[in-house]
């Protein structure tokens, strides 16, 4: 019952060629920073990867995708990532781009074997009737797109049918974890964590904090161990920032910075 693991690369060991990955995080918050660094050192490629977004330039799974290790994402979000864009349009990257809200409910639903589900998001549009481009040429042609989904009527409203998503592993980042591989994340750093951990064949965590078993209260449980394969504890270092927003202090009370006019200044948190 013991799932920790000496180290990241450990970890991360049997991810061949050709894997496909349910990684957790938006945008830099709450990605499995360290999981995906040794999966580079390790050096698999041909990934493909499920995740909201494929990293931010080259950070996160930027990392990945700036080494050429990543063929096919499948995300909500691809805007803040030139390279993403690069690979796209010169046919070296397919993408196959999904909304949001859809893209969580599909990897809940390949985490508790529903193998489709109908929703009312899309309809009308691309999304249901495809023709989304999925992957160009060289030559900047289109050469793959989406296909027409099943559109069915319930109760007066058309919904769209869309499949379950499920993965070779699940990598994700909680801060709090135990030796049965129960896990807690902190705040908004749950996101897709734990959609992503649950559609993971094999679930890998990296955690900022051990803990016994039965020190995580039942109830505060995120994501239960019965998903989660492997534990490594990695520590709170290596998390980035997208965007750093705040304002000048004018006087020196205690009034939240969110109370007042706010400046936006973007640095790269290394």
């Amino acid at each position: 019952m013991d799932k920790v693991v000496g180290s990241a690369a450990e970890a991360v060991a049997d991810i061949g060629d050709g894997a496909v990955l349910a990684v957790g995080g938006f945008g830099l918050c709450g990605v499995p920073v360290k999981l995906i660094d040794a999966l580079l050192a390790q050096g698999a490629s041909g990934l493909t990867t499920i995740s909201n977004n494929c990293g931010v330039d080259d950070q996160a799974l930027g990392v990945l995708l700036y080494a050429g290790r990543i063929t096919r994402t499948i995300s909500s979000f691809v805007g803040g990532n030139k390279e993403l864009a690069r690979l796209y349009l010169s046919g070296q990257l397919s993408v196959e781009l999904t909304p949001q809200g859809t893209l969580a409910e599909r990897l809940r639903a390949g985490g508790v074997g529903i193998p489709a589900f109908y929703t009312p998001t899309g309809v009308g549009t691309m999304v249901a009737d495809g023709g989304i481009p999925i992957r160009y040429d060289a030559d900047g042609n289109v050469v793959e797109t989406s296909k027409p989904k099943e559109v069915r009527e319930f109760d007066g409203q058309q919904y769209v049918l869309e499949t379950a998503l499920t993965a070779d592993f699940g990598l994700v980042r909680a801060a709090v974890g135990d030796r049965h591989g129960n896990l807690v994340f902190h705040e908004s750093a749950r996101n897709f964590n734990p959609l992503a951990g649950m559609a993971g064949r094999i679930t890998v965590a990296e955690i900022e904090t051990l803990v016994e078993p039965g020190e995580i209260r039942p109830e505060d449980v995120h994501l239960p161990g019965v998903f989660v394969d492997r534990v490594v504890v990695v520590g709170a270092e290596g998390k980035g920032i997208e965007n750093r927003t705040t304002r000048p202090r004018t006087d020196t009370s205690e009034t939240p910075a969110a109370a007042g006019e706010e400046t936006t200044t973007e640095e790269t948190a290394r």
